[in-house]
């Protein structure tokens, strides 16, 4: 076989200088967003020099009509410290439970692993060629552990570094909007680029030194040192699923309770600072839709990573010791920052937004700039970093393999991903049928609102569907399981224009929020309105995307489960497995059960908190008397943290109760039912609560002739849209997003633990 055209040293240099380039540019950013202060005063400094760029002349339209200047930057200072401040506490709060999860899971980690040769300091026959040597299992037990620790740590700052750059953000853009939507759009825009970046190029850095340091241990064993990789994954998704759903929960319960009594009983608008939720709401924003977000995100790209290299370690490229081809999910990464790079620059400094309807379309060119370059950027990897023809490990044969077809995996992952999220905007976009429809139902109220929008939720799934179903018929065709892991990486590998864009959202929904409570001109709150509309399309275009490369991470972390446990087939018509089966498609049922009971709990008691302070604190509806906003961040930060807790167990000891009593067969079952029902259920659930989010904006913009004929906001059509929206914000929040969390989670964590329970599962079976 033809060796790869670059050299394995290329490739040591390449990879964690293309992570650095991506931390360079995210700290540049940084720098430019920094230069709108936060002072009064400075809004004709350093930003003014009275070019009409982005469509609008520099002059302040506070200026135009007389309000104070000075009064108005000091109120967003002080309402943005209030935010920061909330965030970071619950953050450190919540941080401190999953710290003692961490603790304890590594603990067990290490308990099972080692006692699979009884914590045996020998080497031992390889689990896939008996003939050679491998390290102890004690080794894999140590190193297992030391990667889930630090897939975590690296998580938990992941959701931490996104959270600090978007309260930073949020006020800077409320402050640029003054002078533009332009200015705005791209601080914002801007700020979500820096979490990308710092996200993608951290996640690969870790990833990689984690690798080299292992090595130096491991040495020739390359199977052993993969398997004990994938500890990096299960670290980052475990953490992912406790921020999802607890900051799920939080920013949840806020909302709900500020809209129902803020909007539909006291009539008063959003983010109205005399609304005593409205902290704990914009609070919510940073801590669920940013934080749990880019855990998230990160725990995704860990996995499929470690899918691909725990596959290539038992295929050619790793019994021949290929540094090169073996990096090649590496390389595709590195490409990734590199493309995203370039396309961040087509929006911030190339393309210029002159209207607000410019807006989403300036994003969505993103998308497709992104996936056009990186198509190029994979063909030039897969042609000069493997070799041109190899062979692929597939259920205990090798299936031989060309660059092409790898090429052509990758491919179909990345395009997928696109129509996902294409068809996701569809539905979920107001600018099209299906969500102008939802809005028409309102005209006879809440129950009809409801009925449209389900049937909207399940209708979206059908694409979706066969777009995951063609990219696992044409990965597993032509390069086996491993075609599959990299087709999700393809999915993966614009994640950091994708970040930019889903952080970029939940940035421009705070900046109306502090426009509104620093009572700035109703044309500000327009445009931040503009902003937000078209950050909540492509924040449901990336919760598309997410759930699309949850399927193809959890299929290839299964088939790996599958070769590690040495499950020759998996036959459904064998009762062991079909119990397993249809209890694994339950699970989501049950999980979104917990998660939507939860934010209900919360919201009930969030609702009951606003009411009373409305009655008992004289003036308050008047705007004499300021609201106790404390009590609700309390209400929130106590609701999530507690509810966390049950949803997130259910998903961890699922796994190790099912190998354990049951065996690797009926786990087997599990995995995949849970696969199959998780991914129809999470996208009919983002898209329903997508669709009923944006019929309420629909209504309230009233930019069309049809718009304006269901409002103004007040009317019933709108309070009924409001129900629509209220009803679908724990589906697109908390229990949509999370459930792509719990089919990958539950996919790793059985490949982590392969080796104890195909020593010792099954326990009842034995009896």
């Amino acid at each position: 076989m033809v060796e790869a055209m670059l050299s394995s040293m290329l490739t040591e240099i390449l990879i964690p200088v293309a992570a650095l380039v991506g931390i360079i540019f995210a700290l540049v950013q940084w720098l430019v967003v920094s230069r709108v202060k936060m002072v009064p005063g400075s809004a004709n400094g350093a930003n003014n020099n009275n070019s009409s760029k982005n469509g609008y002349t520099e002059y302040l339209i506070e200026e135009e009509e007389g309000v104070n200047d000075n009064n108005v930057v000091n109120k967003c200072a002080e309402i943005q410290n209030a935010i920061s401040e909330g965030a970071t506490s619950f953050l450190f709060t919540e941080y401190q439970y999953m710290g003692i999860f961490m603790v304890c899971f590594a603990v067990i980690i290490f308990l099972f692993l080692g006692s699979v040769q009884k914590f045996s300091t020998k080497s031992q026959p390889c689990t896939y060629n008996k003939e050679v040597m491998c390290k102890p299992a004690l080794a894999n037990a140590i190193f297992s552990t030391v990667s889930f620790l630090l897939g975590s740590l690296t998580s938990v700052l992941s959701g931490y570094l996104g959270m600090k750059i978007a309260t930073y953000a949020n006020a800077r853009t409320t402050l640029e909007a003054r002078k533009g939507v332009g200015k705005a759009f791209i601080t914002a825009f801007r700020s979500g680029a820096v979490m990308g970046f710092l996200l993608a190029a951290n996640g690969l850095l870790v990833l990689y030194i984690t690798i080299n340091v292992f090595k130096v241990y491991y040495g020739d064993d390359w199977e052993g040192l993969f398997e004990a990789i994938t500890g990096y994954g299960l670290g980052g998704s475990s953490m992912a699923l406790f921020g999802r759903v607890g900051g799920g929960i939080y920013t949840k319960a806020a909302d709900v309770g500020a809209d129902l009594v803020g909007k539909v009983e006291r009539n008063i608008p959003e983010d109205d600072p005399r609304n005593p939720a409205v902290i704990a709401d914009n609070v919510g924003d940073n801590v669920g839709d940013i934080a749990g977000m880019g855990s998230d995100l990160f725990g995704s790209y860990a996995e499929s990573s470690c899918a691909a290299l725990v596959v290539a370690s038992i295929s050619s490229f790793g019994v021949n010791h290929e540094f090169t081809a073996m990096c090649y999910p590496l390389l595709i990464s590195s490409m990734g920052i590199i493309v995203c790079l370039i396309t961040t620059l087509f929006a911030t400094d190339i393309f210029e937004i002159k209207a607000v309807k410019e807006i989403e379309p300036s994003l969505k060119k993103q998308l497709i700039i992104s996936t056009v370059l990186m198509t190029i950027g994979i063909a030039v990897v897969s042609f000069v970093a493997l070799p041109s023809s190899f062979t692929i490990f597939n259920f205990g044969e090798q299936k031989v393999v060309k660059n092409w077809e790898l090429f052509f995996c990758v491919a179909v992952g990345l395009w997928a991903g696109l129509v996902i999220g294409f068809v996701t905007e569809y539905y979920t976009s107001n600018a099209y049928s299906p969500v102008q429809d939802v809005a028409d139902s309102c005209r006879t109220g809440a129950a009809t609102n409801v009925i449209f929008g389900l049937a909207l939720g399940y209708k979206s799934v059908i694409i979706p569907i066969f777009a995951i179903a063609i990219s696992i018929f044409v990965s597993f065709s032509l390069a086996a399981m491993y075609g599959i892991a990299v087709a999700a990486l393809g999915m993966l590998s614009t994640i950091a224009t994708g970040l930019a864009i889903d952080a970029y959202g939940p940035i421009s929904d705070n900046a109306g929020g502090i426009a509104e409570m620093a009572g700035m001109s109703h044309r500000i709150r327009e445009r931040t309105d503009a902003l937000d509309a078209a950050g909540n399309t492509t924040a449901a275009i990336g919760k598309g995307s997410a759930i699309g490369s949850a399927a193809l991470v959890s299929l290839a972390l299964f088939g790996a489960f599958v070769s590690r446990a040495a499950i020759t087939t998996v036959d459904v018509l064998t009762p062991k497995v079909f119990i397993g089966l249809i209890v694994g498609a339950m699970l989501p049922y049950w999980f979104s059960a917990m998660t939507m009971k939860s934010v209900g709990s919360a919201a009930l008691k969030m609702v009951e908190e606003v009411r009373r302070q409305f009655s008992t604190i004289p003036g308050l509806m008047e705007g004499l008397a300021k609201p106790d906003y404390g009590n609700c961040v309390k209400i929130s930060t106590d609701a999530s943290l507690r509810e966390m807790i049950p949803p997130g167990c259910l998903v961890m000891l699922t796994p190790l109760i099912v190998g354990t009593l049951f065996g690797v067969e009926t786990l087997s079952g599990v995995l995949a039912g849970a696969l199959v029902s998780g991914v129809q259920i999470a996208i009919s659930a983002s898209n329903t609560g997508g669709a009923w989010d944006n019929a309420k904006k629909y209504i309230e913009a009233g930019v069309s002739e049809h718009a304006r004929s269901l409002g103004p906001k007040g009317s019933d059509p709108h309070k009924a849209a409001v129900i629509g929206d209220t009803v679908g914000d724990p589906l697109k929040d908390t229990s949509g997003p999370s459930l792509n969390i719990l089919i990958k989670l539950m996919a790793v964590e059985s490949l982590v633990f392969a080796p104890f329970f195909a020593t010792h599962g099954g326990l009842l079976f034995k009896l």
